[in-house]
């Protein structure tokens, strides 16, 4: 199957383009002597993991669901982390990771208790319990994506701490980063270093969250690996592990859709797609942010222009604007690209839309459906 042979809409990953993305993650492992594991938050396509299987097992999980999804289909190395854990949940996460961070020193308290008696008994894997802590360092500019806002939940600040780390915590955790570059890594670990080196001849590990785009172009990996290897020169007893989310599927599929309609009301034309930016594409209004579409241009209003529409009765179920060489038709087909990343877990099926199909491009160019959606889908979700 080729891809023009596809119905739209789909989701489309390239085998060629997640190894690419996967190869770099693991050059930088190796050169800079740290773990690199996977954040299922930006990526839960589960059918591509015998890929992903080739290069990294280990993962990281913020529900028992993606949990379980990662031992199912991963691999048994799971760090876990988890705003709040509740007396219903905290054994079975224990049951399932290998390591586990604590967003308060509240939770840790509330719960060491069970990772003692977890620890403690015979036959159960030790589970290495952790901290998060908050560097209160702030480099990202979309507060929606921003951990370290003033008044941030998450984290623990060195102030609440104190003197020492409770007994019995083995790692922190520190998260400031999205889709950021390894300069903004640098500015986080002075402030990091600062505020919470003390601790670190307590601990047996460090982990420095994710948002290392290492896979975007441009991005000085060279830079990210001396960072990584100076840090491991001056604590070298510490496991140091980075969970980036977007750098493993970055650039790696996009979204095809289909011109369905053209309307024009006050002189602003909108194609009306078979796909929706509320349902499929939801980071683009919360960023938001204007996705690239392979088959437009720049915006120029002597061109083409148009809004494209989503499918849904949403007000606000549209972008733009884009401009094309010639008017778009009904059936003409787009391609908007780099929806894989955080796009493919954040689907909903607001209005009942259908969900696009998911499509899985081996490097010999032959197409395959990992998943076909229908009713039924829809239907089990309600009530």
């Amino acid at each position: 199957m080729k891809i023009n042979e596809i119905p739209t809409p789909f989701y489309i990953v390239y085998e060629n383009r997640l190894r690419r993305n996967l190869e770099l993650i693991n050059r930088v492992k190796r050169e800079a002597g740290v773990n690199i594991i996977m954040a299922f938050k930006a990526n839960a396509l589960w059918r591509t993991f015998p890929i992903i299987k080739e290069y990294c097992t280990a993962s990281t999980a913020s529900s028992l669901n993606e949990m379980d999804l990662a031992l199912d289909c991963l691999g048994d190395e799971v760090h876990s982390y988890c705003p709040a854990y509740t007396p219903l949940t905290i054994n079975r996460y224990l049951e399932g990771s290998s390591h586990i961070t604590f967003n308060s020193l509240n939770q840790w308290h509330r719960f060491k208790d069970e990772v003692i008696k977890h620890n403690s008994t015979e036959g159960k894997r030790h589970v290495s319990p952790g901290v998060r802590v908050n560097p209160q360092c702030s480099v990202i500019e979309t507060d929606i994506y921003n951990p370290a806002l003033p008044g941030s939940r998450f984290g623990v600040t060195a102030d609440i701490i104190g003197d020492r780390l409770p007994e019995g915590i083995e790692g922190m955790h520190f998260h400031a980063l999205c889709e950021s570059t390894s300069y903004d890594l640098e500015k986080v670990l002075e402030a990091f270093g600062a505020q919470f080196g003390k601790y670190l001849p307590q601990v047996k590990w460090v982990n420095m969250g994710g948002g290392h785009l290492m896979t975007r172009e441009g991005y000085d990996v060279e830079h990210l690996i001396s960072l990584l290897k100076e840090f491991k020169s001056r604590y070298p007893w510490l496991d140091v592990i980075l969970e980036p989310g977007s750098a493993f599927t970055w650039r790696t599929g996009d979204l095809i859709t289909s011109v369905v309609d053209v309307v024009e009301n006050q002189g602003v034309k909108t194609a009306i797609i078979d796909a929706s930016f509320a349902c499929h594409m939801p980071d683009c209004l919360e960023m938001p942010y204007k996705p690239a579409i392979t088959e437009s241009m720049e915006v120029d209003t002597s061109l083409s222009t148009y809004r494209l529409g989503g499918n849904s009765c949403l007000s606000g179920d549209f972008i733009g604007d884009w401009s094309f060489e010639k008017p778009l038709e009904i059936g003409d087909r787009l391609t908007l690209e780099d929806m894989n990343h955080y796009t493919t877990v954040k689907t909903n099926m607001f209005n009942g839309i259908q969900h696009p199909a998911i499509v899985l491009c081996r490097s010999n160019g032959d197409c395959e459906y990992l998943r076909q959606y229908t009713y039924e889908d829809y239907k089990s979700r309600m009530s």
